[in-house]
């Protein structure tokens, strides 16, 4: 008889700080069976907690993203379409090609004086209060106004889309949740169509419009949608976190920010550093077993969910000594943060982007950063990681 985790069990607690939750899971295994601690709901996966055994899952074939394979389908699938995080070669390959026609590294470079523009005006308006919510001032003004723009969102739009957003990825109940995920739906069709009238424009969305593969292939109205929605979630809820929990992560580390404060030039080091030790993305999206296999000494039935732990892979300490120790000198190469094989992050370049230019901008216009009271509460349930709100004053 399996052991089944009710990771419920733990309160609170584990939502703030689900890190000796994972060592203690580490240290008995790397694979666990798990019940998600889950508003009504007692959902039960397989997580893997092991960095190797992560590692290799994220680049295993013989476990699927296309929930459909073993019957099973999501709200967002339903109601919005397919994209690059929910499908398999090859359909996988085909949208993934279609897109990187139009996201590239030479485009994401392009954005790097607009990227400090909007910092710097962000920080214009900031910095004279003399204290703010670095969430609601900048870490989220930011990346929704880069992707937003590079898409194509209306700047009328965006309170609205950030409103509907939060409540797709974090959701209070499945009420608001299908209620989210119906409104992004019926906004997405419409910002397609919209464009697709208009004719040109020098968007991603408009290009991801016009795109055409050499045997003619496009996009279908649904994986428009599909993608639409994956590139403007992904392209900025992650980056919120990335900017929030590496300031929240150097104020808490007064040595780490002394030492990035004397010398610039490890900011490249301490981004990540973060998405090591406090990554944006707790676990990966679900995983399927398309046959029975084994993780790590497990066997996973077929038909079993997977999901793969990102913040605890990374922080193993069979991988990566004193994990649990915030070194922005730290040699983090192979961390898993952006996860890892054919679902590698799309827009790491981009987060990365906007991550050190945030982070190095602020430093230097707010040498006297410090934080204003205790951060808020982290976000509920186990994909994404961060805090509502870090209080900061200069």
């Amino acid at each position: 008889m399996v052991e089944v985790i009710d990771l419920g069990k733990f309160g609170d607690g584990f939502r703030e700080d689900p890190h000796p939750v994972y060592a203690r899971l580490r240290e008995r295994g790397p694979v666990h069976r798990v019940r998600l601690p889950v508003p009504d709901a007692h959902h039960e996966t397989w997580l893997v907690v092991g960095y190797e055994e992560a590692r290799a899952a994220l680049a295993d074939p013989r476990l699927a993203k296309d929930a459909t394979k073993i019957g099973v389908r999501f709200l967002d699938e339903e109601l919005i379409g397919k994209n690059v995080l929910t499908t398999d070669p090859p359909q996988h390959t085909r949208l993934r090609a279609l897109v990187s026609r139009s996201f590239t590294m030479r485009r994401v470079e392009e954005l790097r004086p607009r990227i400090q523009q909007i910092t710097d005006e962000l920080l214009d308006e900031m910095l004279p209060l003399g204290r703010a919510d670095l969430v609601d001032s900048f870490a989220y003004p930011l990346p929704i106004t880069v992707i937003c723009e590079l898409l194509g969102v209306p700047e009328m739009d965006r309170t609205e889309f950030r409103k509907i957003s939060n409540e797709a990825i974090v959701p209070t109940d499945s009420e608001s949740e299908y209620g989210a995920f119906t409104r992004l739906a019926d906004y997405l069709t419409e910002l397609i169509e919209d464009k697709r009238c208009a004719g040109a424009s020098d968007d991603l969305l408009g290009d991801l419009i016009r795109t055409t593969a050499e045997d003619g292939d496009r996009l279908s109205p649904s994986e428009l949608r599909g993608m639409a929605f994956v590139l403007l979630i992904a392209g900025h809820e992650t980056t919120v976190n990335l900017i929030t929990n590496a300031v929240h992560a150097l104020l808490a580390h007064p040595d780490q920010l002394a030492a990035l404060r004397a010398d610039m030039s490890l900011v490249d080091g301490m981004v990540e550093e973060t998405l090591r030790y406090e990554g944006p993305v707790e676990n990966a999206t679900f995983r399927f077993a398309a046959v029975s296999l084994e993780i790590g000494g497990t066997h996973i039935e077929m038909g079993d969910a997977v999901m793969v732990g990102l913040t605890a892979a990374d922080r193993d300490g069979l991988r990566y000594p004193a994990p649990d120790r915030f070194d922005i000198r730290r040699d983090t190469r192979g961390h898993v943060a952006f996860g890892h094989g054919i679902h590698f992050c799309l827009g790491a370049p981009l987060a990365r982007l906007e991550g050190r230019t945030a982070i190095r901008t602020l430093l230097e216009r707010a040498p006297a950063l410090t934080l204003d009271g205790p951060p808020g509460d982290w976000l509920s349930g186990m994909l994404m990681r961060g805090v509502r709100s870090l209080p900061v004053r200069w």
